[in-house]
């Protein structure tokens, strides 16, 4: 469930119609709705509530201050892979101790600014990785608290882009290490290891690859006690997917997907923590924008609009689906067409062959479920400039992110002296 419905005949996030939102910050643009922020947290939250759990939402889902200070009034905590997402879950007010350290690719200033932050958890991913963080710890002058990321040798069965739990995949400690990793931190003077971590990827739809992937954690946990280690957190990562096209994605249930976490795990006693990103945000936003021109050939009708491929561009790097609704409510008959942006690259089609009514210029369009992997994907190519994010509350509408301008666009450039 969401809250973006038609009111009336127009689309409406909350109780704000969107082109009252257009009218004021242009087109395209991102908006969220914090009434489904807030539903779908405290859903997920409370499919949990049977035993001790974090939810720590994935920053690089949706990177902004305000979605984040959303999760984080709801107890959310966050999942991190750079030294900048540490630096937003601060700043929207997440404790340190609530921060989750991600990625396989932690530099040592990255390391040195989450110790110096009090972060609550390393998520280790490779033996050598180990070994920087113990320098770094003992020159900060404690230890780390370290989980180890397991890749368990387990295909998601998603989209080979967002699949990370196969051997073959760079994320996590390779399963025949993980034993001879753990020992070898057990000497390491600057880590403290309190858990193990898994995440297979991400979109999944099914519940048997992480029934799979857990069953594997369980027993290894197992076997880590056994030798010696205390673990006491339990990180199964996020993935769960949600219904982009609900004629063909029928996702678990959290309810589902939290039973059969439990049925697993709960015997072993240990603090659990999960980190979706998608399942949170993922529908709580839509990409708005305003339709440039209909070209006709004859093979092909063409929608263009004045969103591309820089602003939401899961569609052209994943083949995604994401449905596309006019904002005024269509009564009369549809017909397929090709759904494009402006950019120069073949690859700039938000959807092919999609029903929609006689699009005329000026109409708007919605995209739905573009809340996680939009904006924070999003870049300048083509020179275009970053659009603005909108966050709806009950009637009312609040511009989170101002749209960048062509002044700061260019004065981030520099020319050397000898052009000048």
């Amino acid at each position: 469930m969401d809250h973006f419905t038609y009111q009336d005949g127009i689309l409406h996030a909350e109780h704000v119609p969107l082109p009252e939102i257009a009218a004021s910050v242009g087109t395209p643009f991102y908006c969220y709705s914090a009434a489904t922020l807030t539903r779908h947290y405290q859903v997920f939250a409370e499919a949990f509530r049977e035993i001790p759990t974090l939810i720590c939402f994935a920053v690089k889902a949706n990177g902004n201050l305000a979605v984040l200070r959303t999760l984080a009034r709801l107890g959310a905590g966050a999942d991190t892979v750079s030294e900048g997402e540490i630096r937003k879950a601060l700043a929207a007010g997440v404790p340190p101790q609530k921060i989750v350290f991600s990625g396989v690719g932690k530099t040592r200033g990255e390391m040195r600014f989450a110790l110096k932050s009090g972060i609550g958890q390393f998520n280790v991913e490779s033996p050598e990785e180990l070994e920087i963080l113990s320098e770094e710890a003992v020159a900060h002058g404690g230890k780390a608290r370290v989980t180890i990321r397991v890749n368990p040798d387990v295909d998601a069965g998603s989209h080979d882009k967002i699949s990370t739990g196969r051997k073959t995949d760079k994320f996590g400690v390779a399963w025949e290490s993980v034993l001879p990793s753990s020992a070898r931190a057990r000497v390491l003077p600057g880590i403290r290891i309190v858990g193990v971590t898994c995440h297979i990827g991400s979109q999944l739809t099914k519940l048997e690859p992480f029934r799979a992937a857990f069953a594997r954690i369980v027993h290894l946990v197992k076997e880590l006690r056994a030798g010696g280690h205390t673990i006491e957190v339990l990180d199964l990562g996020g993935g769960l997917g949600i219904p982009y096209d609900s004629a063909k994605e029928i996702p678990p249930l959290p309810a589902d997907y939290a039973r059969m976490v439990l049925d697993q795990v709960q015997h072993l006693g240990c603090k659990l923590m999960l980190e979706p990103g998608r399942l949170i945000a993922g529908n709580a936003g839509i990409l708005v924008a305003r339709v440039v021109l209909t070209k006709r050939t004859p093979h092909r009708t063409f929608v263009i609009v004045d969103a591309g491929m820089n602003d939401l561009m899961r569609p052209s790097l994943y083949d995604a689906w994401h449905e596309i609704l006019p904002v005024k409510e269509a009564n009369g008959d549809a017909s397929p067409v090709d759904v494009v942006g402006p950019v120069c690259e073949t690859a700039d089609v938000f959807g092919k062959q999609r029903l929609l009514p006689a699009m005329q210029p000026g109409d708007l369009l919605a995209f739905r479920s573009c809340g996680a992997y939009g904006a924070s994907m999003a870049s300048t190519y083509n020179a275009r400039l970053l659009v603005p994010e909108v966050m709806a509350h009950g009637d009312a509408f609040h511009i989170i992110r101002a749209r960048q301008s062509y002044e700061a666009m260019l004065a981030s450039d520099s020319i050397p002296s000898w052009l000048e």
